[in-house]
């Protein structure tokens, strides 16, 4: 029912005709009609409100994006000219490798906000738990934005629980979530200021690990505080604005925090007045159990980064990947021997003794998954066990891409661009024993 309309006549006592109550029927139906019009505009004109500021919001994403993308390029490609063209001194080099390093190391981080997004929206991002110490990894968070604060001269001021109990959780994920949070206080926090971290164990019955970061830079506006969180939402998206970025950070680590059963807050007084991120994560009741499982974990990390004499077939179409992988895995003991194709994989096959296979997904003719299989049956026909490790390292970095690789027979799938510690970590992990 929208409403009542009553109607009044000033004669005693009359009573209305069926012809009267027919009158009164058709103009109640006029303003229903009216009234049901004018409903429906609102509600388009608010549908188009929506519409509007959501393609502007994609509009202004888009140009930020096509920024954030291309900016890091015009370093890297023109220290790469400049280092081609001349011979340089040993100073210029170096501030030439670092700025390229540094500028790549950026660019793959806005890669990865991407794909974490693309996994966030179609609900296939996977948490890989296991007991996590928060302590160790809030440490490790804050030593990668040490150099940055420095350079600000911002006092870095930790209160880190020792005797804070492992929570279950993915590290990576949660070290993503640490890292997030320090990089935007040093990023927003202008010099002379302070960024304050806090880890300790709240509450009472149901007890959680409480997160706090708080620094003294230029805050949040009370207007943009509950659009904090929101995918593509940045406080200032003009092309005059001071910081860089995608404004996915805080909406990656908001997801992050929700798929570990915790939940994030952010408060600030007003703009240049500072702002506070609290993350609070469920800690399990089983401790016992828990830490038992962190000392297992704590056990397998510690494995040897050296793989000396570990046997090594790299098949990888890409010349300059390649070079890098002989080059990583050399120096670090191990024996090489590189090809360029599946075909040559297999052809090189019989004269091998082989440990440890790494190998491209998308190569010509033969992909990496049916190499794989190849090999396995190649030598199971030659009456030698296939006993090798496979790691498949590919730029097919989804998680449906890690499930295939998976069930293709691969041991470990790793990403590129790829860190030479983490893949000389990854092969040390699969062979278990390694001669130091």
């Amino acid at each position: 029912m929208l409403g009542v309309i009553s109607f009044v006549t000033a004669q005693s006592n009359r009573h209305y005709s069926p012809t009267d109550l027919a009158l009164a029927e058709n103009i109640a139906h006029q303003v229903a009609i009216a009234v049901d019009n004018a409903r429906l505009y609102q509600d388009e004109q608010t549908a188009r409100s929506e519409a509007e500021a959501a393609n502007r919001i994609k509009d202004e994403f888009l140009a930020v994006l096509s920024h954030e993308l291309r900016s890091p390029l015009n370093p890297i490609l023109g220290w790469s000219q400049l280092l081609q063209k001349r011979e340089p001194d040993p100073d210029t080099l170096l501030r030439g490798l670092q700025t390229i390093e540094r500028n790549a190391k950026l660019q793959t981080q806005l890669i990865a906000d991407l794909l974490d997004v693309s996994r966030i929206l179609q609900g296939k991002l996977n948490l890989d738990v296991a007991p996590v110490q928060l302590k160790a990894t809030v440490e490790a968070a804050i030593e990668t934005v040490r150099l940055a604060a420095e350079a600000k001269a911002i006092r870095l001021h930790t209160q880190l629980d020792a005797e804070l109990p492992p929570v279950l959780g993915d590290a990576g994920r949660l070290q993503q979530v640490v890292w997030n949070l320090l990089s935007n206080a040093v990023k927003f926090t202008p010099e002379g200021g302070q960024v304050e971290v806090r880890l300790e164990v709240v509450g009472y019955g149901s007890v959680y690990a409480q997160l706090t970061v708080s620094d003294t830079g230029q805050g949040i506006t009370p207007e943009f505080i509950p659009y904090i969180f929101d995918r593509f939402r940045q406080a200032d998206s003009k092309t005059t604005r001071q910081f860089g970025g995608l404004g996915l950070g805080l909406a990656i680590v908001r997801q992050l925090v929700e798929l570990h059963g915790g939940t994030i807050a952010a408060i600030s007084p007003g703009e240049g007045l500072g702002s506070t991120f609290t993350v609070r994560l469920p800690l399990p009741t089983n401790l016992k159990a828990v830490v038992q499982g962190a000392v297992d974990a704590l056990r397998y990390s510690a494995l040897p980064t050296r793989l000396t004499g570990v046997r090594i077939l790299v098949v990888e179409d890409e010349a300059d990947a390649r070079e890098l992988l002989l080059l990583v895995l050399e120096q670090a003991g191990a024996v090489v021997t590189a090809v360029t194709s599946a075909a040559e994989a297999l052809q090189r096959l019989p004269q091998l003794e082989l440990d440890v296979l790494i190998s491209d997904i998308a190569m010509p003719d033969v992909d990496g998954y049916m190499l794989l299989k190849q090999m396995r049956s190649q030598l199971t026909r030659q009456g030698k066990p296939p006993t090798f490790k496979a790691v498949a390292l590919t730029a097919y970095a989804g998680e449906i891409n890690q499930q295939q690789a998976i069930a293709a027979g691969f041991e470990r799938h790793l990403s590129k661009p790829f860190e030479p510690a983490e893949l000389v970590t990854a092969i040390a992990a699969l062979l278990g024993t390694v001669t130091n």
